[in-house]
């Protein structure tokens, strides 16, 4: 048994140290829960332009036409910038919109509330890194009745249980 846990671990550790490497990000971490602020030329240098402009200049990208919208598989989505934690897949509902819809983040640390300048909308930001997400609303189903509508172009998923 020790030598599958030690497997386990050693298999956990590659993902991580795959994805950071696939991202080609040095700041990309699943396990470094530490805030980062960085200088907008310093994300351009690291981030794909279409998630640049997302994270960083708070775009959105069209509806159905972003990753994960219509994803049912069973895992846990990251913040594409920082791979912080943000949902999983457990939470994530059909909204109809064109975007993936969860009614919870996962933990208190995944993601931070701001009331937009327009004062009608919930911006979503990763709590890590600050990278715009999306929106929250309160059409969402039980138990929270929360929206969080995320733009796919942003989340990093991971299949898994």
């Amino acid at each position: 048994m020790p030598l599958l846990r030690l497997l386990t671990v050693f298999l956990f550790l590659l993902t991580g140290f795959v994805a950071s490497a696939q991202h080609n990000n040095p700041y990309y971490s699943r396990t470094d829960t530490k805030k980062l602020k960085l200088s907008d030329a310093e994300w351009k240098k690291v981030l794909d332009p279409n998630v640049y402009y997302i994270a960083r200049q708070e775009g959105t990208e069209r509806a159905f036409t972003g990753p994960y919208h219509d994803n049912h598989q069973a895992g846990t989505y990251y913040c594409k910038a920082c791979g912080n934690l943000l949902f999983q897949s457990s939470t994530k509902f059909e909204s109809g919109t064109g975007w993936p819809s969860f009614y919870q983040a996962a933990g208190s640390n995944s993601v931070k509330l701001t009331t937009d300048p327009d004062g009608y909308r919930t911006e979503v930001s990763c709590a890590r890194c600050g990278a715009h997400l999306g929106h929250v609303f309160d059409d969402g189903p039980k138990p929270t009745g929360k929206r969080y509508c995320m733009n796919g172009t942003v989340l990093d998923f991971v299949a898994g249980k």
